[in-house]
């Protein structure tokens, strides 16, 4: 053990009158809903990036934290900081985490000995993980933070870069696989553009087609039964991502014929970057099938970037955990916090404490998702607002055959007059505060 937890204790759930901000109030993994746990419905997983290698630092200020194995530079470092991170992972009881090549292990002076320092982690790892460690939910690359990957990454003009970023996925698909990940997720912080005046736009689009076909392909060469995701994302810090969102993502797939290969990450930050709600985003995923996993933070909505908070709204968890529950629930997905402190919380104590709370917040939000459905709460409504549908004479104007002209001469004859109907969306949003 490191001492850098030492003196915290693992958390325990406690219940909703406890008092104490290093306990569960609502998160009981063994509490089931259905025939499921809270633990196998939530799937909770800790990422590396912002807890064990985020300096502190924001677009206006450098590092204000100091672990003990910072700056990781060596991977004697490197072993420390898993170290810290393994302890984490027992303290709050996580059944899975993530991370990024980037994370775990110092960058080489080539290729081949970034991909031994990764395997060499990856050995350090299997120790922890078979110690009763929790199970990898995904891992991915790292293609933004370094100076090559400025112009994008597969995406680059550069077809060198591109060769680099075959080899580097390949390198962290490989270690995903041996450490048996359950998905393997491609984010492209730099997969889009800043002008025009200097990019293909169609050179650079059937580029990132072809990567991620490739990518398919060697899932399936290696015999990787997790799912490929995607992580929409539309802005910052490239000016217009080629990952927009959920719906930009699809209509990508679908062009490369890869819908059925690869499913989305959907991050409640990202959702609220486009324009949407994170339910929304999940909800366009369910309807469209390309549902897989989440990322759960939250943005600040006065600034204009992801800013990578702790959860803590109960209504935007339920409304987020209604649309997993919809969609059938995790799989091979789960919640991992994409999340980080605030810059002023300094303490080992403060990353126990920020997940502890986020984890309440998704526990309280998944509970009242299952209430509503169980009660039908929302879904009755909305089947009573498209009843008219059901009817044989409406679902004959879908049907392959029918013509505008047709339809428009049986609305003529029949006289049809619609009257307009509420949405009672007041009505709605008072039952949804019932129940969170």
């Amino acid at each position: 053990m490191s001492q850098y937890f030492a003196d915290i204790a693992p958390v325990t759930f406690e219940g909703a009158d406890s008092t104490n901000p290093m306990a569960f109030r609502h998160y009981d993994p063994q509490e089931k809903l259905g025939g499921k746990t809270m633990e196998e419905h939530l799937r909770f997983a800790v990422c590396y990036w912002h807890n064990f290698v985020w300096e502190g630092n924001d677009p206006f200020g450098g590092q204000t934290f100091q672990r003990p194995w910072f700056p990781a530079d060596t991977m004697e470092l490197a072993r420390a900081k898993a170290d810290a991170a393994f302890d984490m992972f027992r303290i709050l009881n996580v059944p899975f985490f993530c991370f990024h090549d980037h994370d775990v292990r110092p960058e080489g002076s080539n290729l081949a000995e970034s991909h031994k320092r990764l395997n060499e982690m990856a050995d350090y790892f299997e120790k922890k993980m078979a110690d009763g460690g929790p199970r990898l939910l995904w891992g991915t690359a790292n293609m933004f933070s370094n100076r090559r990957y400025m112009a994008g990454a597969s995406t680059n003009p550069d077809p060198d870069v591109f060769a680099y970023c075959a080899s580097t996925v390949k390198a962290c698909m490989d270690v995903t696989h041996r450490l048996n990940g359950e998905n393997y997720v491609l984010w492209g912080g730099r997969e889009g553009y800043e002008t025009l005046l200097n990019t293909d736009l169609g050179r650079e689009l059937e580029q990132m087609g072809r990567f991620l076909s490739m990518v398919v392909e060697y899932k399936h060469k290696i015999g990787f039964k997790g799912a490929i995701l995607i992580e929409p994302k539309p802005q910052e810090p490239t000016k217009h991502q080629y990952d927009y969102d959920v719906a930009t993502v699809y209509g990508f797939l679908k062009r490369f014929g890869l819908e059925d290969e690869v499913k989305v990450n959907v991050e409640q930050g990202h959702a609220i970057l486009a324009g949407h709600s994170f339910e929304h985003e999940l909800a366009m995923a369910r309807t469209l099938g390309i549902f897989g996993s989440i990322d759960m933070n939250r943005n600040d909505y006065q600034s204009g970037w992801d800013t990578d908070q702790f959860p803590n709204s109960p209504s935007e968890a339920a409304l987020a955990y209604y649309e997993v529950l919809m969609a059938g629930g995790f799989t091979t997905g789960g919640t991992n916090f994409d999340a980080k402190l605030r810059r002023q919380s300094l303490d080992a104590e403060d990353l126990i404490a920020a997940h502890v709370g986020a984890m309440d917040i998704c526990a309280r939000g998944l509970k009242s998702a299952y209430r509503m459905i169980e009660d039908d709460a929302l879904e009755g409504p909305r089947r009573a607002r498209y009843a008219g549908w059901d009817s044989a004479d409406a679902q004959a104007m879908l049907e392959a055959g029918a013509t505008l002209d047709g339809i428009a001469a049986r609305a003529e004859a029949a006289d049809v007059k619609p009257q307009p109907r509420s949405g009672a969306q007041e009505k709605l949003e008072n039952i949804v505060n019932r129940y969170v």
